[in-house]
């Protein structure tokens, strides 16, 4: 934790680069930035960035097929949302790939700064959208366009803190550190959660669906405009910029990207499938089922929902102690064999009433903070340092897309017309194709 980039320089070859750029920026001391300082930028803009995904995802579920589609079934409105959360998905990699021109041609700043301003203003939008009752199909057409902005933000926001921490780690604490970023995701699930939870528990229906579900989005501009904040303080200084230079995080042509890094590009996305598949497994999919087709409170579900990130976030911790004493790969091979077993026990404990449900919802959170912990950048390290900085971001893209973009659709519509035991088939099958690609990953370091 204390140890100094100087200490750690000759892990990484930052000598020379420190020789030859020091008389600009000699009033700079970067040596002094310790791997615990990027940690917090890290978690910061993490956390605000799942914040604004759970509160659309829940809004997905609760809101938006009463608001955007009361013209059909409740089942076929919650549908139709599921496909437009999709939308966000889609758009990341082309975010990515347009806001990296963008930092090659503006810098850094430039990028990250109009990134989260399209990604508050994307959200904000969200809040102040007419409903279908007001203006008709334009509305499902303007939540549509948002959502696209959104995904192209998040895709374009990506800042490289989290491969600078990786790189900056201590050899002996790489997956502790590895974890940090991770814990964004149950914090933000904890406040999106309580925040509806408390709605649900103190509006009226009718009060909530028509001004109540509009203050998370507010909540989430705000948090977007601190985060920028933080995160810009961070990325702009003269020590960070250095850092990241000599890291040689720094964002390539795209094209070459694809075609010199394809295979490391598609076993990344593959290895973390189990992690992101389960991921909306226990958090969006469940609460539509039990909307749809349980008497149980939503509030009360979501209130388990809220322990379960809890477990999530100390799963998360326990990851970067395991990773450390047993390796990535392993931790991850493990909970991906893991998630296949629990992928059989999804109807029973679906169709298990309240306790059943229960069980199933703490289970899988603390298996997914075990997994998810180390799910970003699995294998980042097969990237040379040239591609690592446009290798982790487009990892990540494809990964959510593959992994999680379409889970909540697909695994509401195959238990809605043909039974839970789909959706286990469905987590089986993220499982499977975690530990094939993690299997020749090793089989091709061995190889090489």
């Amino acid at each position: 934790m204390n140890s100094t980039l100087s200490n750690n320089a000759g892990n990484a070859g930052l000598s020379s680069h420190s020789t030859t750029n020091a008389p600009r920026n000699s009033k700079f001391d970067h040596s002094t930035i310790v791997p615990s300082e990027i940690a917090i930028g890290v978690v910061i803009g993490r956390a605000s960035e799942y914040f604004d995904f759970f509160v659309y995802a829940m809004a997905s579920v609760l809101v938006f097929p009463s608001v955007f589609f009361p013209y059909a079934p409740r089942l076929e409105g919650t549908l139709y949302a599921f496909v437009i959360f999709s939308f966000a998905f889609l758009a990341r990699p082309f975010g990515t790939v347009a806001f990296m021109a963008i930092q090659r041609k503006f810098g850094r700043e430039v990028k990250l700064t109009a990134a989260l301003f399209i990604l508050g203003i994307s959200t904000a939008g969200i809040a102040f959208l007419p409903t279908f009752e007001d203006i008709g199909f334009k509305a499902i057409i303007l939540l549509s366009i948002l959502r696209i902005g959104q995904g192209v933000a998040v895709g374009g926001s990506w800042d490289g803190l989290p491969s600078l921490l990786a790189l900056n780690a201590p050899q002996n604490k790489r997956g502790w550190y590895a974890m940090l970023g991770q814990l964004g995701a149950p914090v933000g699930f904890m406040i999106a959660g309580s925040l509806f939870a408390y709605m649900l528990s103190n509006l009226s229906t009718e009060d909530f669906l028509d001004w109540g579900w509009r203050y998370p989005f507010y909540v989430a501009f705000a948090i977007n405009v601190v985060a920028l904040f933080a995160r810009l303080r961070l990325v702009s200084t003269n020590e960070y910029a250095r850092l990241l230079d000599e890291r040689e995080l720094e964002p390539t042509n795209s094209l070459e990207m694809v075609s010199t890094q394809g295979r490391n590009l598609i076993i990344g996305a593959l290895a973390a499938l189990a992690s992101y598949a389960l991921f909306h497994l226990v958090t969006v999919f469940p609460l539509s089922w039990i909307r749809l087709y349980s008497i149980r409170p939503v509030s009360s579900f979501i209130v388990i929902q809220v322990i379960g990130a809890g477990l999530m976030a100390l799963g998360v911790i326990a990851s970067g102690l395991i990773a450390d004493r047993f390796g990535r790969r392993t931790t991850l091979g493990t909970c991906a064999a893991l998630i296949a077993l629990l992928s059989a026990f999804v109807p029973s404990l679906m169709n298990g009433g309240e306790l059943g449900q229960n069980i199933f919802i703490l289970l899988g959170f603390s298996l997914l903070g075990l997994s998810y912990g180390q799910a970003a950048g699995a294998v980042s390290a097969n990237f040379p340092a040239k591609y690592r900085y446009t290798g982790a971001a487009l990892t990540s893209d494809l990964a959510w897309l593959v992994g999680a973009g379409f889970a909540p659709l697909v695994a509401l519509g195959l238990s809605s017309h043909f039974g839970l035991a789909y959706v286990g088939f469905y987590l089986l099958s993220g499982a499977v194709c975690s530990l094939a690609a993690l299997s020749l990953n090793r089989a091709l370091e061995l190889r090489d």
